[in-house]
């Protein structure tokens, strides 16, 4: 069987791993193929990783807005592919995914993350794409909270509904003093900062890196040894530095952009947050409790079904900087709590959250959706 990855890739990051950890799990009987819209040029940064990794990888050459063209390229990669599976990220691969399926003859399959709410453009895109979701063949929610809302909120018949969490990639990640020595170093010397918070995502509303600043205030004013580093790029850069320097945070909360060293530095934090407003299932939720490093996060979507709340970190709600502060500066100032936390969340990971479990999942649908024997 030929399965195809379609997506609109700008970087090699957690909705990226997820697809090649999924490639490296299934049986070899299964061959996984890699196609992304171009994104002026930007989807080289995956396609690269997929190439190194031995698996083919094609970038399209048209776009978006240049609708018969890109279809057309796209329904004669499919099919050049011998796909027979199509697993499409994303609105846009969704919306022109399905097309290209149908006329190739074979099943589209969105996977389901859930919405950002970026800015206007993407709202409209996001928007248009729930009222599609209905019509693929089948709508894979990475969370038991994704799945509820594309029942209710897309109108998806559950039968065409499954969850297939994402996973922990547990051999990935490894703490090393070079890798704390790392982050220390986005810290001005003078700092004096030795525990880290670490949050990364994408810079957007969303992510509600406002609110943690916010709470930052309080934590270093608790904690005269704490910093807060926030890994990410997007539109709202500038607005987030604004804000730290408003309040007085200069040296003690960095934006040190998007690094492609994640995996160490998240093991290397002494806690990692997400403030949320939404998530799907947070892959850096995921990532850091592998890393055996407690999580304080909002609850919201897919997230309780990733953090135990007091077991392998805690759970405050979205947009109430105070409780954030609050379950921050207990979990800084505990190097037991901490342990214990992160001891739990590594083991919740190993027992819930496998590349295998996954790799079964998707199986089973696979045989559900096209009957041919699948070996295993």
């Amino acid at each position: 069987m030929t399965v195809v990855h379609l997506t609109a890739s700008t970087f090699y990051g957690g909705p990226e791993r997820q697809m090649l950890g999924l490639a490296d799990a299934l049986p070899d009987s299964v061959r996984t193929a890699f196609v992304s819209f171009p994104e002026g040029g930007r989807c080289a940064a995956f396609l690269d990783v997929v190439r190194d990794r031995g698996r083919e990888a094609v970038a399209l050459r048209a776009d978006f807005p240049r609708l018969i063209r890109v279809t057309a390229e796209l329904t004669a990669t499919i099919r050049e592919l011998g796909c027979e599976i199509l697993l499409c990220h994303g609105y846009k691969a969704n919306l022109l995914g399905r097309v290209a399926a149908r006329r190739v003859g074979v099943p589209a399959v969105a996977v389901s993350r859930g919405w950002t709410w970026q800015d206007r453009r993407v709202r409209a895109y996001e928007w248009l794409d729930r009222r599609h979701l209905r019509l693929m063949d089948h709508v894979v929610a990475v969370s038991e909270g994704q799945a509820a809302r594309v029942r209710n909120w897309c109108g998806v018949p559950a039968g065409r509904v499954s969850v297939v969490r994402n996973s922990a990639r547990l051999g990935a990640f490894a703490t090393t003093e070079p890798a704390r020595g790392r982050l220390l170093d986005f810290f001005p010397r003078d700092s004096r900062v030795s525990r880290v918070v670490v949050a990364a995502g994408r810079l957007s509303p969303e992510k509600g890196f406002g609110v943690l600043i916010d709470a930052a205030t309080a934590v270093l004013k608790a904690d005269p040894v704490a910093g807060v580093v926030i890994f990410g790029e997007g539109v709202l850069r500038a607005e987030l530095e604004q804000q730290v320097r408003a309040r007085g945070l200069t040296g003690r909360v960095v934006l040190p952009g998007f690094r492609d060293d994640l995996d160490s530095l998240l093991a290397a934090a002494d806690v990692v947050t997400l403030p949320s407003f939404t998530e799907g299932l947070p892959n850096v939720a995921l990532e850091a409790s592998a890393a055996g490093v407690p999580v304080v996060a909002t609850a919201v979507g897919g997230t309780p079904e990733v953090i135990a709340d007091g077991e392998t970190g805690y759970l405050v709600q979205p947009g109430r900087p105070d409780e954030l502060a609050d379950r921050l500066v207990q979990s800084l100032k505990d190097g037991a709590l901490r342990a214990r936390l992160g001891n739990a969340g590594r083991a919740r990971m190993q027992r819930l959250f496998t590349f295998d479990a996954q790799a079964a999942a998707y199986l089973d649908l696979f045989a559900r959706l096209r009957p041919s024997p699948v070996a295993v």
